[in-house]
C-alpha cells in the first residue's frame, strides 16, 4: 500500500508541476515517492525485466543515453529513461514512477539512466546495474566536485561493489577513465577512435587538459594522437601504462561541419558504416559508447547502426531551431574541454559566425566561472562577425572575449534573454545560420523564451 501510495503521490506531483508550470516534474515526484516509501527505487529496479544501464561522465551523459535508448527501441525493448536528464537519484525515482502500474510494476523492459559523475555510487547501490558506461573526467563545477581525481577514486570504489555478472563499458582514450576501469575485475567492454579525422589527431595536449600525468608513476603522458583535451593514444615512458586497446572503435572519422559525421564502428572483426546527424569529434565519442554499451549487451550491430541513425539530438544538445524563418543550432557548453569542442565544430564551417553565448553561474552550473579563461575563445578572432552575450555573468564573458582579442564592436551584451535572442537572430544574413552556446541553466532559460514563442516544446517533451 505504501508502495502504490508513493507512486500515485508521485505522479500527481508530476502533473502539477507541468500544469502549474513549476518544472517539467523530472525531479520533485522522485523525491515525494522516496519519502512515502524509502526503498522504492532499488525495488521497482529489481523488477525490470532486463536490469539497469547506468550511463556516467562529465560530458555526453545525455546524449549518449539518447543514442543507447534509440538503439533499445530499434531492438524491440522499452527503455523506462530519465530522458529530460535530471540525473541524480530524484530523477531516476521520478522515471521510475512515471512508468510503473499503480501495483508496482514497471512498464518498461531495462531501466537507462543517465547519472551525474559524483551520484554514481548512490546510484549503483540503489539500482544494482547490469551495466555501467564511463564516458570521460573533465574539470567540471570545481566548487561541486573538487579535482577530477576525487571523482576517479569514488568510481573504483563503486565498481568494487558491483554485482558479479555486471559489465563495465569504459572509454580507453580517457586516461583516468582507463585506469579506473582496470581496476573492474569483472566483464569489461572498451571504446576509443583508431584514427582521428583531418584537423584533430595532433600530438600536443591543449592547456586546458586535465590529465596529464600517469596515475601510476607521475610522469607525463606521451601521446601519439590527441583527440579531445586529454583523450587519445597515449603511452607512459616510465612504467609502461599505456591505452588499452579498443573492443569497440570508431574508424574512418569524417565531420561535416556543425551538422554531422559519418564513421565507421568496428567490433569482433565485423564493422558497419553509419552517419549521424550530432555534430563534432565529441559526439562521435559519444555515438562510439552508445556502440560499445549496445554490443556490450548483445545488441546485433545491425541494430546499433539502425538505431543511432535514427536518434535526434536532445534538447540544447546539437538541437535545431527555427526562429523566424532562420536556423539556430544550440550547443551546450560547460567546462573548458566541451566548450573548445563546441568552437572548433562551429567555426569548422564558418568563416565569418554569429553567435549568442549565455554563461550562467547557478547551482547547476558552477557558482565558480574562472573555467571561462581557460577556454579558447581566441578562435573566435577575426572568425566570429558578431557575438551577443547574454545571462547571469554577461559581463565576464564580454570581458573575457576582449581578453581573446575580440574586436569590442562585435561583442554585444544583453542581459535579457528575449533581447538576446532577437539582436542575435538580427544579425543574421540571408544563408545565415544562428549558434547559441550556452551553459545548462541559462540554455533551459532560452529554451523556455522558445518554448512561449512556440519555437520548440518543452524539454521533457523531447
Amino acid at each position: 500500500m505504501r508502495e502504490s501510495a508513493a507512486i500515485a503521490a508521485g505522479r500527481l506531483t508530476a502533473a502539477a508541476s507541468r500544469a502549474l508550470r513549476l518544472g517539467g516534474g523530472t525531479t520533485l515526484p522522485g523525491r515525494v515517492a522516496t519519502v512515502v516509501a524509502p526503498g522504492i527505487v532499488r525495488r521497482l529496479s529489481a523488477r525490470l525485466p532486463h536490469g539497469v544501464v547506468l550511463i556516467s561522465g562529465t560530458n555526453g551523459k545525455t546524449t549518449t543515453a539518447r543514442l543507447l535508448g534509440g538503439i533499445f527501441d530499434a531492438a524491440g525493448l522499452v527503455a523506462i529513461h530519465n530522458r529530460a536528464g535530471a540525473n541524480l537519484i530524484s530523477g531516476i525515482a521520478s522515471a521510475l514512477v512515471e512508468h510503473a502500474t499503480l501495483a508496482g510494476e514497471p512498464r518498461g523492459d531495462l531501466g537507462l539512466f543517465e547519472v551525474d559523475e559524483a551520484a554514481l555510487p548512490a546510484a549503483v547501490d540503489a539500482t544494482q546495474p547490469r551495466a555501467v558506461c564511463l564516458l570521460n573526467l573533465f574539470r567540471d563545477q570545481l566548487d561541486r566536485y573538487g579535482e577530477i581525481d576525487i571523482i576517479a577514486e569514488r568510481w573504483r570504489g563503486v565498481l568494487k561493489r558491483l554485482r558479479e555478472d555486471a559489465t563495465v563499458i569504459f572509454n580507453a582514450d580517457d586516461p583516468l577513465v582507463a585506469d579506473v576501469g582496470r581496476t573492474f575485475t569483472g566483464r569489461t567492454v572498451t571504446f576509443g577512435l583508431d584514427g582521428a579525422p583531418d584537423g584533430a589527431g595532433v600530438r600536443t595536449l591543449e592547456h586546458a587538459a586535465d590529465s596529464r600525468y600517469c596515475y601510476r608513476c607521475g610522469r607525463p603522458y606521451e601521446y601519439t594522437m590527441v583527440t579531445v583535451s586529454h583523450m587519445g593514444h597515449y603511452h607512459c615512458p616510465q612504467c609502461g601504462a599505456t591505452r588499452p586497446a579498443a573492443d569497440v572503435s570508431a574508424r574512418d572519422v569524417r565531420l561535416h561541419a556543425a551538422d554531422s559525421a559519418t564513421l565507421t564502428v568496428a567490433w569482433d572483426h565485423t564493422a558497419l558504416s553509419l552517419s549521424t546527424n550530432l555534430p563534432g569529434l565529441y559526439n562521435v565519442y559519444n555515438v562510439t559508447a552508445a556502440a560499445a554499451g549496445a554490443l556490450g549487451l548483445g545488441v546485433a550491430l545491425e541494430t546499433v547502426g539502425r538505431g543511432i541513425m535514427a536518434t535526434a539530438p536532445a534538447f540544447g544538445r546539437g538541437e535545431r531551431v527555427t526562429i523566424d524563418g532562420r536556423e539556430a543550432l544550440m550547443l551546450l557548453a560547460k567546462n573548458p574541454a566541451g566548450f573548445n569542442e563546441v568552437l572548433r565544430t562551429v567555426l569548422a564551417g564558418e568563416d565569418a559566425a554569429v553567435v549568442l553565448i549565455a554563461i550562467n553561474d547557478l547551482i547547476a552550473d558552477g557558482r565558480d566561472i574562472s573555467w571561462l579563461w581557460d577556454v579558447d575563445f581566441e578562435m573566435l578572432r577575426g572568425r566570429a562577425r558578431a557575438i551577443v552575450v547574454t545571462g547571469i555573468r554577461a559581463d565576464d564573458m564580454a570581458l573575457r572575449l576582449k581578453y581573446a582579442g575580440v574586436d569590442a564592436g562585435q561583442i554585444a551584451v544583453e542581459y535579457d534573454g528575449a533581447h538576446a535572442l532577437t539582436r542575435a537572430r538580427a544579425a543574421l544574413r540571408d544563408g545565415e545560420r544562428l549558434y547559441v552556446l550556452s551553459t545548462y541553466t541559462a540554455m533551459l532559460q532560452l529554451r523556455e523564451i522558445m518554448t512561449r514563442k512556440g519555437y520548440v516544446r518543452d524539454f521533457w517533451k523531447q
